[in-house]
């Protein structure tokens, strides 16, 4: 017989339910970066945040550890996982890998309705105030971009893209959200879904691929005049990023 505590912290009871959408709050503002990089949060803190019982949020923050968004530190609680400028660039240099072999991989296999869909998404929900529902606008993107993933049919490789771009996540959030600005999409997306409905898979994979390089450049440089603006934001040194932009 499982106990109430196995078959809470697996996710086969009522505890289990909570967990799961507890984790999903917290890491919704991890994400969307309102709660910064570096910053240290305690159990007590999230329990008041979120309203969350300590077994309940214990569990969350776990889980928010082992998806490498936070680590534990004794008797403090848990550091949310800071950025770098090496960070971001290697998440971005993943990212082109990744997505451009899905995309390749995924020509003939997408369904336009449902990209034309996820691409207007992206684009409604940026209308207003873009501080206040960047994370919807990355969630948006975020699924355009997975659903060609999974019909390039990997899981594999669609579940490690879906980590790399809730990582790339806060660092768009970062930016923008601090700029106060929605990313500028241009005609990217419409091409590719063009490409992938076409059977053109290394026409779709070579624009996937200037999207991403060209987003890299837009994103870091939002982040740093987000830094500039509020320079206690995280746990950056700017001059240290600016002196490594100008190498």
């Amino acid at each position: 017989m499982v106990n109430d505590s196995v078959r809470d912290r697996w996710g086969l009871g009522e505890g289990g339910a909570k967990a799961r959408n507890a984790f999903e709050a917290i890491r919704r503002e991890v994400v969307a970066c309102r709660i910064p990089p570096g910053a240290t949060i305690s159990e007590a803190e999230v329990c008041a945040r979120f309203d969350l019982g300590r077994a309940t949020c214990r569990v969350a923050l776990q889980r928010l550890a082992q998806s490498g968004l936070a680590e534990a530190i004794p008797r403090q609680g848990y550091r949310i996982k800071p950025l770098t400028l090496r960070d971001i660039e290697e998440i971005f240099e993943l990212r082109a890998l990744l997505e451009t072999h899905a995309t390749r991989c995924a020509a003939g296999k997408v369904q336009r309705g449902q990209l034309e869909r996820l691409e207007k998404a992206c684009r409604q929900l940026t209308h207003n105030d873009i501080g206040n529902q960047i994370d919807f606008f990355l969630e948006a993107n975020k699924g355009f971009h997975m659903a060609i993933a999974v019909a390039a049919g990997n899981d594999r490789l669609t579940r490690t893209l879906g980590t790399v771009l809730d990582e790339m996540t806060r660092i768009v959030a970062l930016g923008y959200g601090g700029q106060q600005q929605r990313p500028d999409l241009g005609t990217d997306h419409n091409e590719i879904i063009d490409r992938l409905v076409a059977n053109d898979g290394d026409g779709a994979a070579r624009v996937a691929e200037r999207h991403v390089v060209m987003f890299r450049e837009m994103a870091i440089e939002k982040v740093m005049k987000t830094l500039r603006d509020a320079p206690e934001i995280g746990n950056w040194n700017l001059a240290e990023m600016v002196k490594a932009r100008a190498t």
